[in-house]
């Protein structure tokens, strides 16, 4: 899935707003996805918690129906490629560096 960060997405912005040849559509994505299970455990490692469990997808949809797979089950793996090739500079190229800035925790113990 992709992800990014509330200084790089404000990052984005500025630079689309600023660079008159950037018109259209343009991903506001971290250059490097991830699934949702590696977005679990990341969390769980930044947080220095348990990972949660996962859910089956069937008791997902049973609950939610077709909204399960349009949501929680659907995969999107966007690229900023237009903004890489426009010069911007990501300040958080990796999740686990996103996580740790915007939930304040900047040293993680092995």
């Amino acid at each position: 899935m992709s992800w990014i960060s509330i200084d790089d997405l404000v990052g984005c912005i500025a630079q689309a707003l600023a660079d008159e040849t950037l018109s259209g559509a343009v991903n506001a994505v971290a250059p490097a996805p991830v699934t949702n299970a590696e977005f679990t455990r990341e969390l769980g490692r930044v947080l220095r918690r348990p990972a949660a469990l996962p859910v089956p997808a069937g008791v997902l949809r049973a609950a939610l129906g077709a909204m399960a797979d349009e949501t929680l089950l659907a995969s999107t793996r966007a690229e900023p490629a237009r903004l890489l090739a426009g010069g911007y500079e990501f300040r958080h190229k990796t999740l686990g560096s996103a996580l740790r800035h915007v939930l304040g925790m900047h040293t993680v113990r092995a």
